[in-house]
């Protein structure tokens, strides 16, 4: 009963097997029947694809080809336009160029026949002239010369009229205008009558101390001289001697160094080297004190300025010109510039700082070589100064500044020098000025004498009226003018009067 059952179930199996064997032969062939249709659908629509792409790609190629001949037609087009335009201006040119020419002809020959014309006339001329001469009896020059100065006869009293009135009328008016700004101006200045000079003598309490300066085999006063680069002067001057030296620094640190060690009593060479040093130090103290109350009494900032360059201006106050202290005329040029600068409208701070360091050159002029203008230039600039402030210390001494502001600090410098008391000069020096500007005078034929008063600040010069006319003595008075300022040297300015008088005199006997 087992054996049946194990057999059928054998059987079973191999039925089952041989079942899916042959179903699992049918499912193959069916997908392998599906795979084969599906490849020759896709292989048809790739087929088809192809096909529409190609069609499309001919009737782009064609589109293409059409619009490449329709570009090309218009190129040609504008081509044939171009050539036609060019054509037309050759043409165009071609025709101006023919009445250019044509007209170059014309103006040649126009240009020949007025030549021609020209040449005619001036023989025209020179026959008329040469009638004329023969006519006159005189030649063109001496005819011409003759008709001028008979015109110039006739109008000599006009022209001197004129002249007059014409110098009348402005100098009145520009010399009250003038006064009224000066008196306001110096006015409000007020400066001293009277400046300090250099000191160049110490004092002694005796002239036992004399000696002791000198010292043993004039050690003392060689140690002196070497080391402050003066030379003491020891003479017959009761409780006096002079320092003498070309830097005036250098001579008040000699006049300090000995006033101290005179107070001290001990002189030796050790004690001299000391006192130099403290002299240095007190005077570079005094010299920075100088211009910081120079800045302070024109109301410039001590900021603006580099301390440097206040030290340099300080050392002015050891420097005189003229009898001059030359801080004082600084300060003074400051403050007048600066007043004249706001009655006449021009740049009043550029002109209070230019005006104060003005003459700075002259604080360095021992040690540097050079003019004390461009010394100063130089100094302003290097401090940074602009142009139109550092310009002030040349526009003093040029005869035509190139602005206003250069005119009015020549102007207040000038001022600063010539007021009463500002300077002092020796008798001999002022007694040979005034010879000069006689002499000056005298040099010219017409003048017969000539005076100089208000201490060489005006002249008159009497000239003989048989010699010169009045037009003339207006010239004659500029001419002398001209020469003192060639030839002479003076602070200000001199008034020059020429005199002409006609006198009759007969006597009835």
């Amino acid at each position: 009963m087992i054996a049946t059952f194990i057999l059928l179930g054998l059987l079973a199996l191999a039925v089952g097997l041989v079942a899916g064997t042959f179903v699992q032969k049918k499912l193959s062939a069916d997908k392998i029947a599906s795979a084969n249709a599906r490849a020759e659908e896709t292989v048809n629509n790739a087929r088809a694809k192809a096909q529409e792409i190609e069609l499309q790609a001919k009737k782009k190629s064609v589109q293409m080809l059409d619009e490449a001949k329709r570009d090309e037609a218009e190129r040609r087009k504008e081509l044939n336009a171009f050539q036609q335009r060019l054509e037309k201006r050759e043409s165009l040119f071609d025709k101006q160029l023919l009445e250019l020419q044509e007209k170059n002809k014309k103006s040649d020959d126009r240009a020949k026949e007025l030549e021609a014309a020209k040449l005619d006339i001036d023989q025209l001329k020179a026959d008329i002239r040469t009638r004329l001469e023969k006519v006159a009896e005189l030649p063109r020059e001496a005819a011409k010369e003759q008709l001028f100065k008979a015109v110039e006869e006739e109008a000599q009293d006009e022209i001197l009229s004129r002249i007059r009135k014409i110098e009348r009328a402005g100098t009145e008016e520009y010399e009250v205008k003038a006064r009224n700004i000066l008196s306001t101006v110096i006015s409000r200045v007020a400066s001293s009558h009277c400046a300090e000079t250099t000191t160049t003598q110490v004092q002694l309490p005796s002239d036992d101390m004399k000696g002791r300066i000198i010292g043993k085999e004039g050690r003392n006063i060689k140690s002196l001289e070497t080391l402050t680069g003066t030379e003491i002067i020891v003479d017959d001057t009761p409780n006096v001697i002079t320092v003498s030296g070309f830097s005036p620094i250098r001579r008040q640190v000699a006049r300090l160094a000995l006033e101290s060690l005179i107070k001290d009593g001990r002189i030796q060479p050790t004690k001299i080297e000391e006192a130099i040093e403290e002299a240095k130090r007190t005077l570079a103290l005094d010299i920075k004190k100088a211009g910081e109350d120079a800045m302070i009494e024109c109301g410039i900032p001590l900021g603006s300025v580099d301390p440097k360059l206040i030290s340099i201006l300080g050392r002015l106050k050891y420097r005189t010109s003229y009898g001059q202290n030359v801080l004082r005329h600084s300060i003074e040029v400051a403050l007048i510039g600066n007043y004249l600068g706001k009655e006449l409208g021009a740049n009043a701070q550029e002109l209070l700082k230019g005006g104060l360091f003005h003459d700075i050159g002259k604080a360095v002029d021992h040690d540097v070589p050079g003019a004390h203008p461009e010394i100063g230039y130089n100094i302003m600039k290097k401090f940074g100064f602009p142009e139109e402030v550092a310009y002030h210390s040349l526009s003093h001494h040029e005869d035509k500044p190139r602005n206003v502001e250069g005119y009015i600090c020549k102007a207040a410098d000038a001022i600063s020098g010539s007021r009463p008391g500002a300077r002092k000069d020796t008798l001999e020096n002022y007694v040979r000025r005034l010879e000069d500007l006689e002499k000056v005078a005298t040099s010219f034929p017409a003048v017969e004498h000539a005076y100089a008063i208000q201490a060489g600040r005006e002249m008159r010069v009497f000239v003989s009226p048989q010699k010169i006319d009045d037009l003339g003595a207006w010239q004659l008075a500029k001419d002398i003018a001209k020469k003192c300022e060639q030839e002479l040297q003076y602070p200000g300015e001199i008034k020059i009067n020429v005199i002409r008088e006609m006198r009759a005199i007969e006597y009835a006997r």
